[in-house]
Parts: C-alpha cells; sequence; structure tokens
C-alpha cells in the first residue's frame, strides 16, 4: 500500500508539472523520460510567453522618419501604443530616425552589422538601394493570404509602381504624397488675382507670380535642398516623360524637355525674380508661406495639415501647373521588412503593416497628417467622406494621381540622385547652364549605372 501511495503521488506531481510547464520540476527525483516531457512543453529560456495564450512575445524596432510639420512623433507612437493593445504580444519600439536620407544612412549601417530594424519606413524610392544590398523580403506570400491581387487593387496603382520590380512586391505603401501648389487666397486677391483660381500653366505661373512678387514677398517658392531631383521631376513630367526607366538601370536627364523644363525654373529666379536665386531649403518652404514671405509654393501634401493648423490665412491647394500636361512624381515613404530578422519577427511586421494600412486608419493618417490615403477604400469611409466635404483640398493631392508617376529611383540611387541634385542646384546658383549642368548629371549618372547594365 504504501508503494502505491508513493507511485500515486508522484504520477500526480509530473502531472502538474506538465500542466503548469514549471522547469524547475525537473530538479526533483523524477526518471529522465518524465524530465525530458517537462522540458518539450516550457517556453523557450530566449523568449517570454504571454500567460493569457501561451503565445511568445515578440519585439519589433521600427525607424520612422518625419520629413513634414506637425507633431507627428506623437502620432506615430500612439499609433504604435494602439497596436499593442490590441496584439499583446507583440510590443512595437518606435525609433524617430530623423529624415528619410538619415533614416536610410542609420538603415544601411544596421543592415551592414547584422543589426538591421524589423520594419522601418523608408522612401519608396530605396527600393532598388535596399535590393542591392539584399536587405528586404518580397511580400508575396504574406499579399497571398490577404487576398492578392484583389487586396493590391485597393492601393493606388502610382504609390505601387515604387513597390514592385520584377513581378514582386517589396513594400506597402504609407505616407505617400505628391507635389502640389498652395497659394495665399488673401495675396491673390490683394494683387487683383481671382482666389478661387490657381494658375494652370507654366505661362500663367510665371505672370501670377510676377504679379504677386512685392517687396518682403516672393510670388512663388520652390524647395531645392535635399529634394532638387524631385521638383525637376515635376517640370521633366509636365513637358512628357520621367526620368528613369521601370527596371532602375536607365535615366533620361539630358533630354531637350528636361533642358527646357530646368530652363524655366532657372528663369523664374534670375530672368523673371519672382523665386528666390540659390537654393532654397527645403523646411523653410512652407514656414515662407505661413508667414507671408511667399504668395505661392510648391511642397508636398504631406504638409496640408500643417498648414491647415496653422495658417492665419486663406488658402489654396491645386495641381501642378502644366506645360504639355498635368504631372507630378508620387513621394514619400512606404513600409519594408527586413530580411536577416527571425520569421516570428517578419510575421509580426507584416500584422503591423496590416494595422497601420488598414482603410480606417489610412483614412485617420490623412486627416491627421495631410498625406495622401494610401487605399481607395480609404475615401469611401464615413469619416473621411465628412472630412473632404467639409475641406475639399485633401483631395487635390489624391486626383493628381491620375497624373503621377513613380519617383526617381535606380539602382545605386544616392549617386544618381546626387548626379542630378549637384548640377541642378549649380543651375541655380548660377554657375552652370541647365545644357551643362544636365549632360554632367546623366554622365555621372550613367557611371554609377554601368555595374548594372553588363
Amino acid at each position: 500500500m504504501r508503494l502505491i501511495s508513493k507511485m500515486s503521488n508522484k504520477t500526480i506531481f509530473v502531472s502538474l508539472c506538465l500542466m503548469l510547464s514549471i522547469t524547475a520540476c525537473s530538479n526533483n527525483n523524477t526518471a529522465p523520460e518524465e524530465q525530458s516531457s517537462a522540458a518539450t512543453v516550457s517556453p523557450s529560456s530566449s523568449a517570454p510567453v504571454n500567460e493569457a495564450n501561451n503565445e511568445e512575445k515578440v519585439e519589433l524596432t521600427f525607424y520612422y522618419p518625419i520629413a513634414v510639420g506637425g507633431p507627428l512623433t506623437a502620432t506615430v507612437e500612439g499609433m504604435a501604443q494602439e497596436f499593442t493593445k490590441q496584439n499583446p504580444n507583440i510590443t512595437i519600439k518606435p525609433v524617430y530616425t530623423g529624415s528619410y536620407a538619415d533614416t536610410a544612412v542609420k538603415t544601411q549601417a544596421g543592415v551592414q552589422s547584422k543589426n538591421p530594424p524589423d520594419v522601418a519606413v523608408l522612401q519608396s524610392t530605396e527600393l532598388f538601394s535596399l535590393l542591392d544590398m539584399d536587405a528586404i523580403i518580397p511580400l508575396d506570400d504574406y499579399i497571398a493570404t490577404e487576398g492578392g491581387d484583389t487586396y493590391l487593387s485597393d492601393f493606388y496603382p502610382a504609390f505601387l509602381s515604387n513597390s514592385q520590380t520584377g513581378g514582386k512586391t517589396y513594400s506597402i505603401p504609407f505616407q505617400r504624397s505628391t507635389i502640389v501648389l498652395y497659394y495665399n487666397k488673401d495675396l491673390f486677391q490683394a494683387a487683383g488675382l481671382d482666389p478661387e483660381k490657381a494658375p494652370q500653366t507654366w505661362d500663367e505661373m510665371k505672370d501670377y507670380a510676377k504679379k504677386l512678387t512685392k517687396d518682403g514677398t516672393w510670388g512663388l517658392e520652390i524647395p531645392v535642398s535635399g529634394y532638387a531631383y524631385w521638383m525637376l521631376q515635376t517640370f521633366a513630367l509636365q513637358n512628357g516623360n520621367n526620368l528613369m526607366s521601370e527596371d532602375g538601370k536607365k535615366v533620361m536627364f539630358n533630354t531637350p524637355e528636361n533642358i527646357e523644363g530646368l530652363q524655366y525654373w532657372s528663369d523664374l529666379a534670375k530672368k523673371d525674380k519672382v523665386i528666390p536665386e540659390g537654393v532654397t531649403e527645403w523646411g523653410t518652404v512652407p514656414s515662407d508661406f505661413l508667414e507671408g514671405k511667399t504668395a505661392m509654393m510648391y511642397h508636398t501634401t504631406g504638409n496640408l495639415s500643417n498648414v491647415k493648423n496653422n495658417a492665419k490665412f486663406n488658402f489654396g491647394v491645386s495641381f501642378l501647373p502644366k506645360n504639355k500636361s498635368y504631372g507630378s512624381p508620387t513621394g514619400g515613404g512606404n513600409m519594408y521588412i527586413f530580411k536577416d530578422i527571425d520569421k516570428k519577427k517578419q510575421d509580426a511586421a507584416w500584422k503591423f503593416i496590416q494595422f497601420m494600412t488598414e482603410t480606417e486608419r489610412a483614412a485617420q493618417w490623412s486627416m491627421d497628417t495631410g498625406y495622401v490615403a494610401v487605399k481607395k477604400s480609404a475615401y469611401e469611409s464615413e469619416r473621411m467622406k465628412k472630412y473632404t466635404a467639409d475641406f475639399p483640398a485633401a483631395l487635390v493631392a489624391r486626383d493628381q494621381l491620375e497624373y503621377a508617376a513613380a519617383e526617381l529611383s535606380t539602382h545605386n540611387n544616392g549617386k544618381v540622385i546626387k548626379a542630378l541634385s549637384d548640377p541642378i542646384q549649380a543651375v541655380l546658383t548660377g554657375s552652370m547652364t541647365p545644357e551643362e549642368a544636365l549632360k554632367k548629371a546623366q554622365e555621372e549618372a550613367d557611371k554609377a549605372l554601368a555595374p548594372f547594365n553588363k
């Protein structure tokens, strides 16, 4: 009887160990096979466990930049916290990484040191550079679980154009934009211009800018620092063609159409004297607009909420003026998942991307920032319908997508963009002609792309 009693107690003890998954139980006098059974249901020593559902906890490092005005850090961090509330096994660690350029540098350093972020918002133009580094994964398997082409069809095609190559999708659009024309209606009225009619053509823009340029106020400002290539791309598209091939291996900088566009831009400063000469800073332009130092500006729609919240005057938003056609490159950032991380982190990162781009959240993000909601369905949501009915300017950048094209993106993208941006700045500072600048840009870009055309 004593033997039976001892065996029963021992059996009960082992069963309790198995139920509670307490590894310490194995230190008692259980048989080796009983210790093995207990170990198989114990949690991994390297990963904490959520006791509610016995799933491993995952922490994701999330890099994100901010390139527009407004308190967006708090907005992004609030979204990350909300995600973790809904997914208690996944903790998001948001890391504000500065500008898009800063974020690209920090990401590249992380990839090279085998310590990449798990998920990041980077410029959509980083696609080929990230592929050259073998840094990111294609998302097609995840997309297939969401409905494949049906899922992708809800995103605007102009935004997907910087997400895909070689038949695969490598990123999901998040904070996306087109360049729009902002104008001060009060200054229009004071200059005898119709405050409800923005300039529609290059010639009209020049004429309007002349009437609006007065002591202390420019007629127009176009940012140069950091985004000279992006602004030139507007003139290229309005004159008929984009600057690069879809495979990212060829650029078409030195064309008569692009020379004409750069000459027009240069003349606005040097000949017509309606924009500042030299290099105008990206961040200075919206500040000047809000302070009444410029009557019109080219800038990203991502600054729309900043302007809406801070302008002390009536303002309008319009398509960029056309020459042969309307046109704007897309802009902004996509979400990427990195390659050299655990599969569980990749799965969690995809869930986070789904959360951040969900229809209602895409609508709210657009309203909070001014970025274009990346999904068509977002504009069918009741909150967006009400918002745009009260504030029609929020639809301008979305509607301009009909005339939009992929932002400049190539292999060796950093060198190619520098090859174009530096000569543009030389034109605007007066040290090169448009012909000289684009000839030099073409030669330097061809050298940078030569390894990819063998």
